[in-house]
């Protein structure tokens, strides 16, 4: 009996031996098939940690490498990744030669698709505006994290210019990137992992017409959604009013522009803090029919510097859509009240010492120039006074040379 139990125990194990080896070989192979109706699709590799790039062969044999450049292939690489992505593959049987891990070895990712939310006819400058995108394979959510932590989705606002695609590249408007998505959970993103991402967008350019574009740019994965939009003047003006008088509050005056701003609609939201950390709240909102309000601000007595930034929320009139305009963040200070009649005296006693000092420096600057005039006027003498001994004593020599060479005259008497 022992011995039928031995040979059970060493055929058991010589299955799991086969089995073992039938899928390392299979793993090791990595061969997949692509169907012909795959327009687009991506491949994931995972490689053993800083091991050379995958080669990517297809079914007639031909090679793609990560340092090659092709017209439909596009390769993102790290030091154990390999993301490929292919338009238009050739149907039938790929395979991946590298030092592919068997534990996660390839995933293919087909038909993906980019579903995002659509732009609002018109847009407002200043405003915030919450955007949503979704990744798809096959028409079902994409929530494989190694490839969504890659994708690098944002929005990006380009001037509107009729043709843009046949001006040289020089004269093309440059894209102004305004927001990225994140799938983190936090801030507007709902829920971390679900494949939805999230944007606060916040339209912080001039007025204008623009290109929208929603894009994943890892250099990979190229999606885009286009929407030409409109982006208006904003609807909502505010006036910070800081208050001169201990006993009175600051106040912040918030209006809406008629025929843009749903009447009743407008909120404001706003949180303060001191110089000593305390935070403080203020809220408030307009009459039911009304598009304007006042809201009174803390004023607190301590001296420093003050901060506060908040929010303006709004119904559009033509659309009702819910409008957000964020206020970044303002400050103000506060400090002891002035002696108007001190500081009138400080001034014009400060303005007193500076015409001292200026009429010093005047008068030395004269006397310095005075200085130097005279040194000029007495070098300019003492060389013509030079020059015109010079010329005297040239004068005198000739003179005496003169005298020297005329022979004396000697006077003979007649003979007797």
């Amino acid at each position: 009996m022992l011995r039928a139990l031995s040979v059970a125990l060493l055929a058991i194990w010589s299955c799991f031996a086969f089995a073992a080896n039938e899928s390392a070989m299979s793993l090791l192979d990595n061969r997949f098939r692509v169907d012909s109706t795959i327009e687009q699709i991506t491949f994931l590799v995972y490689r053993e940690q800083s091991s050379q790039p995958v080669v990517l062969v297809r079914p007639d044999g031909k090679k793609y490498y990560a340092w090659g450049t092709y017209d439909n292939v596009r390769w993102y690489q790290e030091s154990s990744l390999d993301i490929i992505s292919v338009d238009n593959p050739m149907p039938g049987p790929w395979q991946a030669v590298g030092k592919v891990t068997p534990k996660n070895n390839i995933r293919l990712l087909s038909h993906l698709k980019l579903n995002t939310d659509v732009f609002p006819t018109r847009l407002y400058q200043n405003e915030a505006l919450k955007f949503t995108a979704q990744l798809t394979s096959d028409d079902k959510p994409l929530v494989l994290r190694d490839f969504l932590d890659r994708v690098n989705l944002r929005v990006t606002f380009t001037k509107f210019v009729e043709n843009e695609d046949q001006l040289i590249k020089e004269a093309r408007p440059v894209p102004m990137v305004i927001g990225e998505f994140a799938d983190d959970g936090r801030d507007l993103d709902e829920r971390a992992g679900d494949g939805i991402f999230t944007v606060q967008l916040p339209i912080d350019i001039e007025p204008g017409k623009y290109r929208a574009r929603i894009t994943s740019g890892n250099g990979v994965f190229l999606r885009a959604q286009e929407q030409v939009v409109l982006v208006y003047p904003s609807p909502i003006s505010r006036t910070f009013i800081q208050s001169r008088h201990a006993n009175q509050p600051h106040q912040l005056v918030v209006s809406g522009e008629q025929g843009m701003i749903e009447p009743g609609s407008i909120a404001v939201s706003i949180e303060q803090a001191a110089p000593d950390g305390f935070v403080s709240y203020s809220q408030g909102q307009v009459s039911p029919d009304g598009s304007k309000t006042t809201l009174k601000m803390d004023n607190d007595p301590e001296l420093g510097k003050y901060s506060w930034h908040g929010e303006v929320f709004a119904t559009d009139l033509a659309t009702k859509r819910a409008l957000v305009f964020p206020i970044q963040e303002q400050s103000f200070s506060v400090v002891d009240d002035v002696d108007l009649e001190a500081a009138r005296k400080a001034k014009e006693a400060q303005l007193a010492e500076q015409r001292r000092i200026e009429m010093e420096k005047r008068i030395i600057a004269e006397r310095e120039a005075k200085r130097q005039r005279n040194m000029i006027i007495i070098a300019v003498g003492n060389v013509v006074a030079l020059i015109l001994v010079l010329l005297l004593w040239l004068v005198w020599s000739k003179l005496k040379a003169k005298r020297e060479s005329i022979p004396e005259m000697q006077l003979e008497l007649p003979k007797r």
